[in-house]
């Protein structure tokens, strides 16, 4: 399974609801980066993903978007074969 990493901040029901279904879809960890406790690390997620928002969510080296975009890839069946490929 690929590793996942989400840049994530402390209240953020969006990154628990990502997390949540991560979860479901089989992701036993997932690497956070919390951007609320480090300004550098906020500034390299927007420097990636050229967003401003959290969760901003990888798969692999793929940047898969946030939550909304997480669902929605959930929901035509490309998260799982993402999360499984080699």
């Amino acid at each position: 399974m690929q590793a996942v990493k989400m840049y994530t901040t402390a209240v953020c029901p969006y990154c628990i609801r990502a997390k949540q279904l991560l979860k479901a879809r089989g992701v036993e960890q997932i690497e956070e980066i919390r951007i609320d406790l480090n300004p550098a690390e906020r500034d390299q997620m927007m420097a990636i993903t050229q967003r401003r928002t959290v969760p901003q969510i990888f798969v692999g080296s793929t940047h898969v978007g946030g939550c909304d975009d997480l669902v929605a890839l959930d929901a035509k069946g490309g998260l799982l074969s993402l999360l499984q490929a080699a």
